[in-house]
């Protein structure tokens, strides 16, 4: 690879890290690791060929464009969080990833999620989860940092929520929501 493709690649891994989180080929590994598929049976469950996958996992490719495949990676990432922590069974888990395979997407304030607690109410990560969608969906993790710097001096509440939710990564926001809860 020469300097010009190392140097998109970077670019691409960086705007992923914004978008997402982390650049997708980590994310899509976890995946893989968590819930013991291939990249094969990962994309099949995404609805991406195993090739845009791969271009999106090596950073040849920096975005995900159909919103109903980044509302799957989401599905995913919880799923396997409750594979983890053992309120889902292999077996479960892989029913469950055959209805996410087939879901068509759909509004990013899902309720077709099963990522609730006892109650009946959404887990405080998956509404984490929903919001870091929703503000990702319409600007880039550097606009909205810009748009809490111009915030600050007269929202500093609302500024700190941009950074924390919007910018930030899942497991920081659910810290920050858990600490004003009590």
């Amino acid at each position: 690879m020469d300097a010009a493709q190392q140097e998109a690649t970077a670019r691409a891994r960086e705007l992923q890290r914004n978008w997402y989180g982390e650049p997708l080929g980590a994310l899509f590994r976890k995946l893989i690791d968590d819930l013991g598929l291939n990249q094969a049976r990962l994309a099949a469950v995404l609805g991406l060929s195993a090739p845009m996958l791969s271009q999106l996992m090596s950073g040849q490719r920096a975005k995900i464009g159909n919103p109903a495949v980044v509302q799957r990676v989401q599905l995913l990432q919880e799923l396997a969080a409750q594979v983890a922590d053992g309120s889902v069974s292999a077996a479960e888990a892989t029913e469950r990833m055959d209805q996410i395979k087939k879901s068509q997407g759909g509004s990013v304030l899902s309720n077709t999620t099963h990522t609730t607690n006892s109650s009946g109410a959404p887990t405080v990560k998956r509404v984490v989860r929903e919001i870091q969608s929703l503000l990702r969906s319409v600007a880039a993790a550097g606009d909205i940092i810009e748009a809490a710097d111009s915030l600050a001096r007269t929202h500093p509440e609302l500024a700190e929520f941009l950074r924390v939710y919007g910018a930030g990564r899942t497991s920081d926001a659910v810290a920050h929501y858990q600490s004003h809860q009590n």
